[in-house]
């Protein structure tokens, strides 16, 4: 028997839940493939609305706003990748190790879930690592995060913050270095695509590398703040 993977979303994202239907499925779908490849300045709700062979005025009644969308999509990516880490790490007692296991899942393609019909994790990992920040970067933003719209990616960080306290229960950065491991593994994949001079990956394009480095990053800064604390004892 199939499992269906169905990710509980913030209802202030959408009018109409799109877990709900067969049209609001294709939504998603849809949103997906042409975000990819169309860029999202150039995605429409009528561009959308053709590919799935309804109304625009249809896909209006899913969300108010190709933006609203767009978070939408970049939250679900989220919350999926959270439950996949914690999936991963669940029987993993060291916390050094979590760790490591969580940038290898960062920095690593992503391969298309099965479980999830009406999403190709594949294409949305790529969306999210070249459209993502639009999510954020607005001059709504303070009022997106007054309605929790950035939960999922908060709460990402925090599972990774937590496990690097757990590392080093002193180490003031947790939170910033959780969003920088995230930010960074991205960052690497798209230089490695589109601005080759901006990382020393290029050449190789392999994800070894990406992690390697991550892991130096991070270790490093943590091992660091472990020998600061004690010299400072000393």
């Amino acid at each position: 028997m199939k499992h269906s993977l169905r990710m509980k979303m913030n209802e202030s994202l959408f009018l109409r839940d799109p877990e709900l239907s067969e049209l609001g499925k294709n939504i998603i779908k849809y949103s997906v493939q042409l975000i990819s490849k169309q860029g999202f300045e150039s995605f429409t709700f009528k561009k959308l609305a053709e590919s799935i062979g309804t109304t625009e005025a249809g896909v209006y009644r899913y969300f108010e706003n190709k933006h609203r969308l767009l978070v939408y999509l970049i939250s679900w990516y989220w919350g999926w990748l959270e439950f996949q880490i914690v999936f991963q790490i669940n029987n993993i007692d060291d916390p050094e190790k979590k760790l490591q296991k969580i940038i290898t899942l960062l920095s690593k393609n992503i391969e298309d879930d099965k479980s999830t019909d009406h999403v190709n994790e594949s294409l949305l990992y790529q969306l999210v690592i070249s459209e993502g920040s639009k999510a954020y970067l607005t001059n709504h933003v303070k009022q997106d995060n007054k309605q929790h719209l950035f939960k999922p990616y908060k709460d990402l960080c925090k599972l990774i913050g937590d496990i690097i306290l757990e590392c080093n229960p002193k180490y003031k950065y947790s939170r910033s270095l959780a969003s920088t491991i995230i930010e960074m593994a991205h960052l690497q994949n798209f230089f490695i695509q589109y601005l080759p001079s901006l990382t020393d990956f290029a050449a190789t394009k392999s994800e070894h590398d990406i992690i390697s480095f991550l892991n130096h990053l991070v270790f490093s800064s943590i091992k660091n703040a472990e020998l600061q604390q004690s010299n400072k004892k000393k």
